[in-house]
C-alpha cells in the first residue's frame, strides 16, 4: 500500500467511520429520548375549558396492566392513505378574509395552514366552481342574457373569482404549497339547463360537451393562476335541486355525462385532475354504485364523495367494498349557527373524523371556513344558518367548534398519513394513523357524559389516559 494512501486516506476513513458512528448514536439517543418521553396529548372539552390544549405532562408507557378499556394500536394493519383534513373555502369566506387587514389576514392564514407552534395545519380545501350558496350572489363563468347560448365558451371567464377567491388561494398556497384543492359546481351556466334558472333544472344533453369543456377551461385557467385543482366532483348534492344555485343530476345522467363527455374531455386535454362521483348524502350509496357499475364511466372515475345530512357513515364502506380500487372522500358537513358547541364537538369527531376515516375516507371536510356574525354572505335562498369554522367580524376572529374538530386531525395526521389498526370494540370511539414523520396519532372521543379512563397499548406497553365526558383527545408518540 502506498505511503500516501496510509498517511492521508486511512485517517480520513477512520474519521468518517467515527463520525458516522457518533451520528448514529445521536440519532438512536434522540429516538430513545422521544420514546422515553411517552405520549403527548391535546384535549378539547365540551365546556371549552380546554381548546386543543396541549397537556403539560406526557403519558408514560409502562409494562403494567389494569382492567380499563384498552385501545391497542397495530401499525401492521394498514388501510387508506389520507389526503387531508380541512374546510370548504366558499366565495363568501374568501371575501371576508380579503377584507381583513393584510397583517391580520396573514397571521390568520399562517395559523390555519401551517403547523408551527399552535397552528393547525389545514391541508385540504374544497372550493366552488362558479358560485355556491355561500357567495354573495349567483354567478357562473359564462353568464349570458336570456335566450343566448355559448357552446364554444367564447365568453368563459374566471373574472368573478379574481377579486377574492384567487388572491386568497394564492396567499394560502405560498404558505402551504402542498395543499390539495377540490372543485365542486353548484350549477352550470343557466343557458345549459332545462329551466334556464340557477336553481334546479337539469343539464341539457346537447350541452354535455360544452359543460365538459367548461370544467377543462376552469382547471386550465386556475392552473394558469398557479392554482392546481387536484380533483373535481361532477355536481354538489345532485339530488337536491332546491338550493340556489343547484342542479338535479340523477345517477344515470351523471354516468352518461362522465362517459360521453367529461371523461373523454379530460383525457384529450391530458388533465390529471381526478373525477369524483356523487358528492351527496350517505343515505343513497346506490347513486355512486350506479355510476361505478357503468363500465364505460368507471375508468374515468377516481371515487365517490359523501355528505352526512342523511344516512349512516358506514354507507361509504359499502361503496368501498363493492369497488375497493376506487377512493372514498368525505367532503361536507355544516354546523348550525343555532346549535351549541358541546352538542357538535363529540358528534362531528365521532361521526366524521373517526367514523369517516374508519369507513375509508381520504378526506374529512367541514362546511364552511368563515362567515360573519350574521352568517353572511349567502345567495338569495342560500344557507342562512351555516356557522363558519371561524366567525370574522372585520379583523376580529372567533374560533368555533369546526375549527377544533378539524384541528384535532389536521395538525397531526398530515397528508400521506396511513390509517392503521386500533381497537374499536369496548373502547371509546377512536382512530389511529401512522404519519409520514413516523409519529403515531390516535384520536379518541369520550361519547359518555362521565369521565372515562382507558389504556393506549402499543407494542406490548401501555399508557393510561382519562377524558372528561364528551371530550376529544389527540395522542401522539
Amino acid at each position: 500500500m502506498p505511503i500516501e494512501f496510509k498517511r492521508y486516506v486511512l485517517p480520513s476513513l477512520l474519521a468518517a467511520a467515527l463520525l458516522a458512528g457518533t451520528s448514529r448514536q445521536q440519532s438512536l439517543a434522540q429516538t430513545s429520548k422521544k420514546k422515553a418521553a411517552g405520549i403527548t396529548s391535546w384535549i378539547t372539552t365540551p365546556d371549552q375549558s380546554a381548546l386543543l390544549q396541549k397537556q403539560p405532562a406526557p403519558l408514560a408507557f409502562t409494562g403494567t396492566t389494569n382492567s380499563n378499556p384498552t385501545i391497542e394500536v397495530n401499525e401492521s394493519q394498514r388501510f387508506q392513505t389520507i389526503d387531508g383534513f380541512g374546510y370548504c373555502l366558499t366565495g363568501g369566506s374568501a371575501m371576508l378574509l380579503s377584507k381583513m387587514g393584510a397583517t391580520e389576514r396573514t397571521a390568520l392564514l399562517k395559523e390555519l395552514f401551517t403547523t408551527d407552534g399552535n397552528n393547525i395545519g389545514v391541508s385540504y380545501l374544497r372550493v366552488s366552481i362558479g358560485a355556491s350558496d355561500l357567495d354573495d350572489r349567483v354567478f357562473s363563468y359564462d353568464d349570458l342574457p336570456e335566450g343566448q347560448t355559448d357552446p364554444e365558451l367564447r365568453q368563459f371567464s374566471l373574472a368573478p373569482d379574481r377579486p377574492y377567491l384567487i388572491p386568497v388561494l394564492k396567499q394560502i398556497l405560498k404558505l402551504q404549497p402542498s395543499l390539495k384543492i377540490l372543485g365542486s359546481p353548484w350549477s352550470p351556466p343557466t343557458w345549459m339547463k332545462t329551466n334556464n334558472n340557477s336553481k334546479g333544472g337539469s343539464l341539457k344533453p346537447e350541452f354535455y360537451d360544452a359543460y365538459a369543456q367548461y370544467f377543462v377551461k376552469y382547471i386550465q385557467g386556475m392552473k394558469a393562476e398557479g392554482i392546481r385543482i387536484d380533483a373535481i366532483t361532477v355536481q354538489n348534492e345532485p339530488l337536491h335541486p332546491g338550493n340556489n344555485p343547484s342542479l338535479l343530476m340523477p345517477a344515470n345522467e351523471q354516468a352518461d355525462f362522465i362517459k360521453k363527455s367529461l371523461g373523454p374531455a379530460f383525457k384529450k386535454a391530458k388533465l390529471d385532475t381526478k373525477i369524483i362521483a356523487y358528492d351527496h348524502n350517505c343515505d343513497k350509496p346506490e347513486y355512486p354504485l350506479t355510476v361505478l357499475n357503468d363500465a364505460e364511466a368507471r375508468p374515468y372515475v377516481d371515487g365517490s364523495a359523501f355528505h352526512m345530512y342523511a344516512g349512516k357513515i358506514e354507507a361509504m364502506s359499502q361503496v368501498h367494498e363493492a369497488y375497493p380500487n376506487k377512493n372514498v372522500y368525505f367532503t361536507e358537513q355544516w354546523v348550525g349557527s343555532k346549535t351549541k358547541f358541546e352538542n357538535n364537538l363529540g358528534w362531528h369527531v365521532k361521526t366524521l373524523t373517526i367514523g369517516g376515516t374508519r369507513n375509508w375516507a381520504r378526506t374529512v371536510l367541514e362546511w364552511n371556513l368563515a362567515a360573519d356574525p350574521q352568517q353572511n354572505p349567502h345567495t338569495p335562498g342560500g344557507c342562512t344558518e351555516c356557522l363558519g369554522a371561524i366567525t370574522l367580524d372585520g379583523n376580529t376572529v372567533q374560533r368555533n367548534v369546526a375549527y377544533y374538530t378539524v384541528a384535532h386531525a389536521s395538525k397531526f395526521a398530515r397528508p400521506g398519513s396511513v390509517r392503521i389498526g386500533s381497537t374499536s370494540t369496548g373502547t371509546p370511539p377512536n382512530v389511529a394513523f401512522k404519519a409520514p414523520n413516523g409519529d403515531h396519532v390516535l384520536i379518541v372521543q369520550n361519547d359518555q357524559t362521565t369521565p372515562q379512563t382507558f389504556n393506549i397499548r402499543y407494542q406490548g406497553k401501555q399508557a393510561s389516559a382519562t377524558l372528561s365526558g364528551g371530550a376529544v383527545g389527540t395522542y401522539v408518540w
